[in-house]
């Protein structure tokens, strides 16, 4: 069987026969070509591979069906013309008649149709700005019944600034009036609180407090009249008026929260009335706002004068977490920050609050180290350092800025370090018992007590920080580098921080070490280099330009010198020796003058003794003056 098997195998086996060549390759079968297979499934329909279907990008089909919609529109065709229209009209080289002539074509199509076009993104670019105000007002006629409507469309609100910008006193009165009632409502949109916040900058005062009315109470919506403007202050009000302040907070909790859920903080009117409400609020209400702010959210909102208080009551009274979230979301824009003018004052505000020191110069410290040039020359930017180098100096910080870092929320001032447990009731009067310390460290690294029942909480929100300050200021001038920094700086730079009206105060401050000297054990050396750096500066001989002034004539750096002759005696001593000794008559005229006489008005004895034998002469000479028992 098993022969019979084989057999039959190989003879189903057909051989053809060689060919001309004799070779096997030529007894091969040619291959046939393969067949694709089918694209459908569906095994009735018949597959032709020579025929492939249309292919339409599904792109084109959704352009085709926008397209389809548009002209279904009302007045599509409208539109389009009015955006040809405009593409000729908005030409710079246009003349002023033509223009006139197209405009009056536009406004003649679109009237009695404005309301109803001006939410298209083509209609909406308006042009009221180059027609006359007569035009205008019939616009604004046809507007009035709609403002609402399009104070809430993306496109149409665009339209409504513009009639604001261009409106009279009258008309912005009345549009004022057509808000009331409506004005929490539309600072919740995105849209809507862009048109309340421009009217709020044009209106004045008194336009502004009605707008802000609607914000603290519904009797004070409902009885606007009653109020007198004169009251700005929300304090000033509910005592007036007999409100319950507790019903006050309460509707301004339900106002205020749900702007700040969808993140609408940029506006100054919701900045005010933020700062209104802490004025007011218990202090859980405004415990619950400063939770929301901490974070990236608080960067946006201290763009403003009101906005910076905020953010130095944040940071004054916000627990350790709500500060580190605070901190973390400046990460990245320190930089801009703290060029700011309202924002430095909240970098001041941490630098002189926050007690976690690792943390501030990890995220703050480094960040103005990198770029420290630019900050010692900038107005805003030169207070932050001036923050650490000699605190709260009023020549330094105007009464505005001491004010605005003196703030303190009222419900927070009364005992807001201390707290009673609740179990507090049957705590014993014993006073050794109450004598007991408990100590323990807290996120920020410091130490509280614990005395009885009566303790001290690092979540509970404390006015200030309770590390020492002259700790919490060593920490971030002197450990972080900054104070290095600054010196190499200064020194690199001297001529420039001289005659600059902003970076000599940043130079003065640094020569002399510093409030109370913090720079000078650390940094001894390279302050002597400073005072040197400074000397050789005025030792150099006079240039031949006549734009180019010595730093003895300058106005700003022979003041600067004259103040650390008189302040500082090792900088007197290093100058005297380099630049003035042997050349006090030749620059004892002009401005020059009075870095010479400081010699003779320095109350330190050591200073007057350096100049005793060259001094003299010129006072008889009339060169130099006698120093007066004045203040310098």
């Amino acid at each position: 069987m098993a022969e019979k098997s084989k057999e039959s195998k190989e003879s189903k086996k057909r051989k053809r026969p060689l060919g001309p060549n004799n070779s096997e390759a030529d007894n091969k079968v040619p291959k046939k070509p393969k067949t694709p297979p089918p694209t459908t499934k569906d095994p009735k329909k018949p597959f032709n591979s020579n025929k492939p279907k249309p292919f339409k990008s599904s792109n084109l089909k959704k352009s085709e069906t926008a397209k389809t919609k548009k002209k279904r529109k009302r007045h599509y065709t409208l539109e389009q013309e009015l955006g040809k229209l405009w593409e000729k009209m908005r030409r710079h080289n246009i003349a002023n008649d033509e223009r006139s002539k197209l405009v009056s074509e536009a406004l003649q199509k679109m009237k009695g149709k404005i309301s109803e076009i001006a939410g298209s993104h083509v209609s909406s670019r308006t042009c009221v700005k180059h027609t006359s105000q007569a035009k205008r007002d019939a616009v604004y006629e046809e507007l009035h019944p709609h403002f609402l409507m399009l104070a809430n469309n993306t496109y149409a609100v665009h339209l409504v600034k513009k009639m604001l910008d261009t409106a009279s006193k009258m008309q912005l009165a009345d549009f004022i009036s057509t808000l009331h009632g409506h004005v929490a409502r539309l600072l919740c949109s995105k849209v809507g609180s862009v048109v309340i916040e421009h009217v709020y900058q044009l209106g004045n005062a008194s336009q502004k407090g009605k707008l802000l009315i609607e914000l603290y109470s519904t009797e004070l919506r409902l009885f606007k009249d009653l109020v007198s403007m004169k009251e700005s202050r929300l304090v000033d009000i509910i005592p007036k008026l007999g409100l319950q302040q507790a019903s006050v907070v309460r509707y301004m909790s339900s106002v205020i929260q749900p702007i700040l859920e969808k993140d609408i903080v940029d506006h100054s009117i919701l900045h005010r009335a933020l700062l209104e409400f802490f004025s007011i609020a218990d202090r859980t209400s405004a415990a619950e706002v400063i939770q929301k702010l901490s974070g990236p959210l608080l960067v946006r909102v201290i763009g403003t004068k009101n906005g910076s208080k905020i953010g130095i009551l944040c940071v004054k009274h916000g627990s350790a977490k709500e500060r580190k979230k605070i901190i973390k979301g400046m990460k990245g824009l320190v930089g801009n920050i703290v060029h700011d003018q309202y924002g430095s004052l909240v970098l001041v505000c941490i630098l002189s609050t926050v007690d976690d020191t690792k943390l501030v110069t990890k995220e703050i410290i480094r960040e103005l180290i990198t770029d420290m040039k630019k900050l010692v020359l900038d107005k805003c930017g030169r207070r932050v350092l001036l923050q650490l180098l000699h605190p709260n100096h009023p020549h330094y910080f105007t009464p505005d800025d001491q004010a605005s870092l003196n703030l303190c929320i009222p419900s927070f001032k009364a005992g807001s370090e201390v707290y009673f447990d609740v179990d507090m009731q049957n705590a014993t009067s014993d006073a050794d018992k109450l004598g007991d310390k408990e100590p323990c460290n807290d996120e920020e690294g410091t130490e509280h007590e614990t005395r009885g029942n009566i303790r001290q909480d690092e979540n509970l929100p404390v006015v200030g920080g309770k590390k020492d300050p002259s700790l919490r200021r060593r920490e971030l001038l002197l450990e972080s580098g900054l104070a290095e920094s600054l010196v190499t700086t200064c020194i690199e730079n001297a001529a420039e921080l001289l005659e600059s009206k902003f970076g000599k105060e940043i130079l003065y401050e640094v020569a002399t070490g510093g409030e109370g000297g913090i720079l000078n054990p650390t940094l001894n050396d390279k302050i002597e280099e400073l005072h040197g750096a400074i000397a050789s500066l005025a030792a150099l001989p006079k240039s031949d330009e006549a734009s180019k002034e010595h730093v003895l004539e300058n106005f700003h750096s022979s003041r600067t010198i004259r103040r650390l002759v008189l302040d500082c005696l090792a900088f007197a001593s290093t100058f005297w020796k380099l630049a003035l000794e042997g050349r006090c008559e030749k620059w004892a005229h002009g401005h020059s003058c009075k870095v010479v006489n400081a010699f003779l008005e320095s109350s330190d004895f050591r200073t007057r003794e350096l100049a005793k034998g060259e001094l003299p002469p010129l006072l008889h000479q009339g060169f130099l003056k006698m120093p007066r028992d004045k203040g310098r």
